[in-house]
């Protein structure tokens, strides 16, 4: 573990919030606007993440695409 940090729970609406420290969104690659997943494992603990699960599926479905299609997209990209 690199390092730990402490915040307080912030009312945000009806919801409740914490702020990220710059270390762990530089670390983490985002910048405001930009999507987080939290995951609960199953010891409890929460990670957070930048993951995807639709564009995975995505890259899934064009993989099956691009292996039907292979002939084809050869022929396009002439």
């Amino acid at each position: 573990m690199i390092g730990i940090w402490a915040r307080k729970i912030r009312r945000i609406g009806s919801s409740l919030g914490i702020t990220l420290p710059k270390e762990i969104a530089d670390h983490m690659r985002v910048k405001e606007g930009d999507t987080i997943y939290a995951a609960i494992e199953p010891d409890g603990s929460v990670r957070l993440s930048v993951y995807d699960p639709a564009f995975d599926a995505t890259v899934k479905a064009f993989g099956r695409t691009r292996r039907k299609y292979r002939k084809t997209l050869r022929e396009l990209a002439k």
